[in-house]
């Protein structure tokens, strides 16, 4: 049985740390399983048990705090043939408690060990999530005033479908640990030792009272047998199998000549609800239809039907590397929130650069050329102003063409755009 631990990195911990223990323990289960290295990977978090991904020769991954199975989850979706073992410690397990949860409702075939020490131990001693209420630790008072938590029957009822809780003393704890990787699915092995460091020294520990305290819980000692179901990563790919093909990337192919080969950067500002990143939308449509390259960043907030709505496009015949604009060419203003959320923006414009505003709203002063838009007059709904803004720009062949711009309707509304282009004529003429 060959060992996959590092002869360049042996294990150290503190004298009496059972972390060492299960070291060896994992070592032998991978030998048991008749595991090899490059089919191996190890995933860790911060802590001491955090340090076992260096004293392994397998593959591995070091991360943060309490997010240990994120990666593991990513590494078995992308490589399914890899055995992926997580360990990560008491701390860990309640800083990451939902992913936890999500890991055991997922059923990824991913081992899970926990190092239960009932402490931070490599940070001072501070009560953690399975630290007992009578314990003293670097915390005070605190644990006295908390629920431990109780991973396997957290487990248990988050979906787990294989939960062990085991002394790190026991002797067969190797073929357990093999008998959890083997399993299908999701495995958990809550794992209680002893952190000589920092616990043992204010509170009373052996391994005697660990058997002891495991003893007087419910037993879990491998599969849940209303857990049992198909392993997540074998039921994605089969779903995927049947599910309808995604159809490819639509192609806009450039059928026009654009009014200029110079880089536009152009600017939207409105409320919510004025439809600014759907005409930002359009005009990078617009765009394509010329050859541009085209980007859009849009900005608006979280609530969604208030506050600001920002969109900005750039258009370019050259490679776009950076999708913020500083200095626009060309700024269309149809709503205040909007204005005011950009304002900075309107004194930096250049003097051949264009302010396209609807009338009433209050501009900050500006270096270039500012034409009014008469919407109300016109009856143009706030919803259509952005697009209506658009056509103007349209009609003066800047920054694009009618042309591209009854292009880009047609494919972002095949079936409305005849219905939205007869709107287009309300707006002002040239």
């Amino acid at each position: 049985m060959d060992s996959l631990l590092n002869p360049n990195r042996p294990p150290v911990f503190c004298p009496g740390c059972t972390h060492e223990r299960l070291t060896g323990a994992l070592d032998r289960a991978l030998g048991l399983l008749n595991r090899k290295a490059a089919r191996v990977a190890l995933v860790t978090d911060i802590g001491c048990s955090g340090l076992f991904d260096t004293f392994f020769k397998t593959h591995a991954f070091h991360g943060l705090h309490g997010r240990a199975l994120t990666y593991a989850a990513g590494m078995k979706l992308a490589r399914p043939e890899l055995t992926v073992v997580v360990t990560m410690g008491d701390g860990g397990i309640g800083i990451g408690g939902a992913h936890f949860l999500a890991a055991c409702r997922r059923n990824l075939d991913i081992t899970l060990l926990i190092l239960n020490n009932f402490n931070f131990g490599m940070t001072g001693g501070q009560m953690s999530a399975t630290t007992p209420p009578d314990a003293v630790t670097g915390s005070g008072f605190l644990n006295r005033l908390e629920h431990p938590l109780d991973i396997c029957e957290t487990a248990k009822a988050a979906g787990a479908p294989y939960v062990g809780r085991y002394s790190a003393f026991e002797k067969d704890l190797p073929e357990k640990i093999a008998r959890a990787i083997g399993h299908e699915g999701f495995s958990l092995v809550d794992i209680w030792g002893i952190c000589p460091g920092r616990y043992t020294r204010k509170n009373r520990i052996s391994p005697k009272s660990i058997a002891a305290q495991i003893s007087r819980r419910p037993a879990f000692d491998g599969a849940v047998a209303e857990n049992t179901r198909q392993e997540y990563g074998a039921l994605y790919r089969e779903t995927a199998r049947h599910a309808p093909p995604l159809p490819p990337p639509r192609r806009i192919e450039a059928v026009f000549i654009p009014p200029s080969t110079k880089r536009q950067d152009v600017v939207l500002l409105g409320n919510a609800g004025q439809r600014i990143l759907t005409a930002g939308e359009i005009l990078c449509l617009a765009g394509m239809t010329g050859g541009l390259q085209v980007t859009q960043k849009n900005e608006y907030n979280i609530t969604v039907l208030r506050g600001p709505s920002v969109s900005e496009v750039i258009l370019s015949k050259e490679r776009i590397d950076y999708t913020g604009i500083e200095t626009p060419s060309v700024v269309i203003a149809v709503g205040q929130e909007g204005v005011r959320r950009r304002k900075g923006l309107f004194k930096k414009m250049p003097p051949d650069g264009l302010v396209l505003a609807a009338e009433g709203l209050e501009l900050p002063d500006c270096p270039c050329e500012i034409r009014l838009l008469p919407f109300k007059k016109q009856r143009i709904r706030s919803r259509d102003q952005a697009l209506a803004a658009l056509s103007v720009l349209a009609r003066k062949n800047r920054v694009l063409s009618s042309k591209m711009l009854e292009a880009a309707l047609k494919i972002r509304f095949p079936s409305q755009a005849s219905r939205i282009l007869e709107t287009i004529p309300q707006c002002p003429p040239e």
